[in-house]
């Protein structure tokens, strides 16, 4: 795929371990890591140091741009010495800076991005600016030995598709939301029934004690065969349904049915993906391969994101990976919700193969993964801000 002048150049690839640091400032999160990449693909993390803003914004009951910018031009220095203490190195013991450069609030993107750019210039160190979601992409293999390819479900506060992921810079879309993610579902219900921000882990909590059954809420796209989803109606119902709860039983039950759909959902597009990705990839495992070479893992279901933290929607996508032949694998519940560790796993990766970015690399508040299919088949009308997914 083709991602911009972002990716400029590519030398020639790694053969020693590669030590990069990686800053992440996409939402409310500053968040600073460094991670040791072996030639053969193993990593390891050094150290992850996030800082939250949930407390900043609680009283607003989401993210207020303005704040979040402003939060990181003061923590980010903060937090990256104490990712370099963590880590035991000093700057001169790094191969590389990779930052997030999008999608995200470009207010909180330009501060890691910038930042990045400083130390690189001060350090005479390659800048990997980094796509978010590419980072959310890789993320599982933090916690384990992962091969290429496998399909992947990203589904965040800010994004929800199905992808087949060959490796950094190389992914192909095959299905995304067309309106709104399960995450951002997730918190506009739970505001809807006063359970405050961050609105995902409080329903999934009270969830636990209802009973979703008396709940009839809609389901989405179901004359479609494709594998994109939609949650604006059952985040619409939701929300009217919430303002009647009169007891804490109900609002109780009404969270687990809101959570049960988004599962189901998610299941449902899930399994069509799979069932899609197996046939083309067990019709190429027919194909003759030279004598001594690795197949290597062709049948992995990878989930990615914050939401892949709820216990509930990762169970029923086990499910669903097991129905279908597929081995399942999230990444380890830190590196589950923004962190930097993942973007600087993702920068090690594409210094590894010789992708470096040009010092003028721009913030970018979009940026699709497959740039490619965003523009040719846009689940969203493309703006003056590039398409969305």
């Amino acid at each position: 795929m083709t991602m911009g002048a972002d990716y400029s150049s590519e030398k020639g690839r790694a053969t020693e371990p590669l030590t990069v640091l990686g800053l992440e400032t996409s939402c409310d999160e500053t968040a600073a890591s460094v991670v040791r990449l072996t030639p053969d693909g193993v990593a390891t993390v050094l150290s992850s140091v996030v800082h939250s803003q949930i407390d900043d914004h609680a009283a607003y009951g989401g993210v207020v741009p303005e704040i979040a910018a402003r939060s990181h031009v003061e923590m980010i220095d903060g937090v990256t010495r104490r990712a370099m203490e963590q880590a035991g190195i000093g700057y001169d013991a790094l191969d590389g800076v990779a930052a997030t450069a999008g999608p995200g609030l470009v207010g909180g993107v330009m501060v890691g991005l910038s930042f990045g750019k400083a130390v690189a210039l001060a350090r005479d160190l390659p800048l990997i600016a980094v796509n978010h979601l590419e980072g959310h992409a890789v993320s599982a293999r933090l916690g384990a030995p992962v091969q290429y390819p496998f399909l992947l479900l990203l589904v965040s506060g800010g994004h929800c598709q199905l992808l087949e992921v060959r490796g950094v810079g190389d992914m192909t879309r095959l299905g995304t939301t067309i309106d709104d993610a399960a995450g951002e579902a997730f918190d506009k219900i739970a505001k809807a029934l006063g359970l405050g921000y961050p609105g995902g882990p409080a329903l999934e909590k009270l969830a636990e004690s209802g009973d979703g059954s008396r709940f009839d809420l809609p389901r989405a796209l179901l004359g479609r065969k494709d594998c994109d989803f939609s949650f604006s109606g059952l985040k619409t119902a939701a929300s009217r349904l919430a303002v009647a709860c009169e007891t804490d039983q109900q609002r109780a039950d009404l969270a687990d049915a809101v959570q049960s759909a988004i599962a189901r959902q998610l299941s449902e597009r899930s399994d069509r993906a799979l069932k899609d990705y197996a046939e083309r990839h067990d019709a190429a495992l027919k194909q003759p391969r030279p004598a001594g070479e690795a197949i290597g893992q062709e049948r992995l279901f990878v989930v990615a994101g914050g939401v892949a933290a709820n216990k509930t929607i990762r169970s029923t996508l086990e499910a669903v990976a097991a129905k279908n032949g597929f081995a399942f694998l999230a990444p380890p519940m830190a590196y589950c919700t923004d962190n930097a560790a993942m973007i600087a796993l993702a920068g090690a990766e594409r210094l590894q193969k010789g992708m470096t970015s040009d010092i003028d690399a721009a913030a970018r508040p979009r940026w699709p993964l497959d740039e490619e299919k965003a523009l040719a088949d846009p689940a969203h009308k493309p703006g003056r801000k590039g398409a969305k997914a």
